[in-house]
């Protein structure tokens, strides 16, 4: 049997409380919900356990709180399967949180707080383990740690993925040209080149980027440069529920799918589907679909 993919993923964790409501409401207001879950989070976390769940075996690298909300992190990822060696715990800092609204169209307001005293040392980071992995995944919410990790994957010739999404145009400017795999947001591509125009941009960051360049466009699939032109991959077209972390979902899906081998468009499409899925179950990440639904699905 080939051994399953591995991935590291790095970037910011957090505990989140995700509300269900019929509609956002404009300030002040007082709104009634209809469901409620917590879950543990960030992109790349999310981006982790998708890649868990689809069939690759991942692990998190993440600063916690020196509390106890920290132990319930752990516990978390414990339960999905996801190697939880790389949370380290800055002393007197606080863990994350943030709370989530969702609409009945399935968008929402996030709400995230981050301790603003934690330590963004990258110093602690077991990159010796980089030899052990296949990918290397960083968000964009704490550069110092992503910045490191990058350069230490490039020089053991780890493959990289980076999210690219809105995030302050210095962050993305020194950490994309770093990917491998460099996978933005619509709104996260538009951040990096100033321009609205998809396919535009995309052949824009290519011009400096020697390997993959692509956009995750909600319900309009995944672009990306192939040949000198724009490739596209549709996704389903579903009534959506909760699009909360259907951008993590793909990313872990479209690492997994390319370390198994799969071309580009087969990747894409199968990240597309994953994504779509998901998007139809309320809970954030815990919406991402079983490797079983998405094959159904693409079939």
């Amino acid at each position: 049997m080939r051994p399953r993919p591995r991935m590291v993923a790095l970037g910011a964790i957090c505990t989140t409380a995700i509300f269900q409501v019929d509609r956002i409401e404009a300030a002040p207001a007082k709104v009634m919900a209809s469901q409620r879950c917590t879950v543990v989070d960030g992109m790349a976390v999310s981006a982790a356990c998708a890649f868990q769940k689809l069939g690759g075996q991942a692990q998190v690298w993440a600063r916690v709180g020196e509390d106890a909300e920290a132990q319930a992190m752990r516990q978390a990822l414990a339960q999905e399967g996801v190697n939880d060696r790389g949370l380290h715990t800055v002393a007197g800092a606080r863990s994350s949180h943030a709370a989530v609204i969702v609409d009945a169209k399935g968008q929402r307001l996030v709400v995230p707080f981050h301790d603003p005293q934690v330590d963004a040392s990258p110093d602690w980071l077991p990159l010796h383990e980089l030899a052990q992995a296949d990918i290397l995944h960083c968000d964009v919410r704490w550069p110092e740690g992503a910045l490191a990790a990058l350069h230490a994957a490039r020089q053991r010739g780890v493959r990289t993925m980076v999210d690219g999404d809105v995030a302050p145009q210095e962050v993305l400017q020194s950490l994309m040209p770093l990917a491998d795999y460099a996978v933005f947001s619509d709104a996260g591509l538009r951040a990096y080149t100033g321009l609205h125009d998809v396919h535009e941009a995309l052949l824009q960051v290519a011009q400096r980027h020697s390997l993959h360049v692509g956009a995750s466009c909600g319900e309009d699939g995944y672009y990306w440069v192939q040949d000198g032109g724009i490739a596209h991959a549709p996704a389903l077209a579903i009534q959506a529920v909760d699009t909360l972390a259907a951008g993590d979902v793909f990313h872990g899906a479209l690492a997994l799918a390319i370390l198994e081998g799969q071309t580009m468009a087969q990747a894409a499409r199968f990240a597309c589907v994953a994504a779509s899925l998901k998007c139809t179950q309320f809970g954030g990440r815990l919406g991402c679909p079983t490797r079983d639904e998405v094959l159904r699905a693409l079939q």
